[in-house]
């Protein structure tokens, strides 16, 4: 009996039409990301293990697949288990998202790139997810970064150029949301969160969108929490907007002023962009270190991308603190999104041939096409030809000609539409 054969649990295989589909959203992504002045770079699959688990990427790391050593020994898996470390017998991994590899890449090569260094990574990663919809083990991450500078300009430059690619995808309706780590401080220290448990109340207040306030509330109990009306001040956070700075009232006693104006700043500077304040949002990464930001849709309760400023992460590689700030696209979920548009695509045409045709004659047809701008496809005609044409129609071609004896060159094709 034969048995089913599927790609690992978490991974996809994609047919023409999707890689296609995938394609074109990829390249519209990757031109407008060009037009705003970024450069693609590509970096390994695979970093060192201890980079990797360096305490960078946060919960992420406890997901990173590891990649075990050559040559090991029954001692060492012996020494392995019965220390409890099981990284010891890994010294590469593989990278789960695009930000550690890109500091690592920024530290190498540095006396190469320009002080302002804006990056194109548009590539897979891996992490250890437990399969379900909408989370894969394998996924391509879309990420803009701008290394040096310091200023707004990075945090404006990465989220005009985001919007652009949203409306070159025809992705209507999308939200920025923003906040400043530094507003989060403020939040905990109000409840008199204590300096090393802050990273795990963050971790919790995350959750807010799936446990909801008195989830949170009862999680951060757990933590030593004990302030009483913690869920009703998340329910609060959660409906604040704009106004908390205009000087009507005094500010709340959490919020960091300084911070919030210049995130009212970022909007105002961006008019055209429908921008929210929202202090709960967290981002999951621990190495944020002040504005973060994500996409939101009115149509999907769940964020399609998101990023912000991390000025520490690549200090950790040189020694000295450089700014850095980046914002990510969730490509497998936007994709799924879109509409394949036909403006740009070449003609695609399918030339269904007798059996007995000599492949030069073929070839030389096919020539001509190909050199007047189409796709062009060879199939041999068959009894069941509705059936040939239901299928290259699914693979995204336009039109269909018939290929005999009697033609003699592309002018004498007779060409079909499909779909029709």
């Amino acid at each position: 009996m034969a048995q089913t054969v599927t790609p690992p649990r978490g991974m996809r295989d994609f047919l023409p039409a999707e890689k296609a589909r995938r394609e074109h959203a990829l390249s519209v992504i990757r031109g407008v990301y060009a037009t705003h002045g970024f450069d693609e770079i590509e970096t390994p699959v695979m970093e060192d293990s201890s980079r990797l688990h360096a305490g960078l990427g946060g919960d992420n790391e406890k997901l990173a697949f590891a990649v075990m050593k050559r040559g090991l020994t029954t001692d060492d898996l012996a020494a392995a288990a019965a220390s409890g470390d099981a990284l010891s017998l890994a010294d590469l991994g593989l990278r789960y998202d695009l930000t550690v590899p890109l500091a690592r890449f920024y530290a190498t090569h540095r006396a190469a790139l320009p002080p302002v260094f804006r990056a194109i990574q548009i590539a897979p990663v891996w992490r250890a997810e437990r399969p379900q919809k909408g989370r894969y083990r394998q996924f391509v991450q879309c990420d803009i970064d701008i290394i040096g500078e310091a200023g707004p300009l990075a945090e404006l430059e990465l989220l005009t150029a985001t919007v652009g690619a949203l409306d070159a995808l025809g992705l209507e309706g999308c939200r920025i949301r923003l906040n400043d780590r530094r507003i989060l401080a403020g939040i905990l220290g109000s409840w008199g969160v204590p300096e090393e448990l802050r990273e795990r109340a963050l971790i919790t207040i995350d959750k807010l969108d799936k446990i909801g306030p008195d989830g949170v509330a009862a999680e951060l109990a757990t933590l030593g929490v004990e302030k009483a009306d913690v869920a009703d001040e998340l329910r609060a956070l959660a409906a604040a907007d704009w106004h908390l700075a205009d000087g009507v009232v005094p500010p709340p006693a959490w919020l960091d002023v300084d911070a919030y104006r210049e995130l009212m700043a970022l909007r105002d500077a961006v008019p055209g962009t429908p921008v929210d304040f929202d202090p709960t949002l967290v981002r999951g990464m621990g190495y944020y270190t002040g504005t973060i930001f994500e996409i939101a849709h009115p149509d999907h309760g769940y964020s399609l991308g998101g990023g912000g400023r991390y000025d520490h992460m690549i200090g950790r590689f040189l020694g000295h603190e450089v700014p850095a700030c980046g914002f990510s696209i969730g490509f497998e979920r936007i994709v799924d999104l879109l509409a394949v548009r036909d403006e740009g695509r070449p003609r695609s045409v399918v030339l269904v041939h007798d059996a007995d045709l000599e492949p030069s004659a073929l070839l030389a047809l096919k020539h001509e096409l190909v050199a007047s701008g189409m796709r062009v496809r060879f199939e041999r005609r068959v009894k069941n030809l509705r059936g040939l044409l239901d299928r290259v129609t699914a693979d995204g071609f336009d039109a269909w000609a018939p290929v005999n004896a009697e033609t003699t060159d592309a002018s004498s094709l007779a060409f079909r539409d499909l779909g029709e």
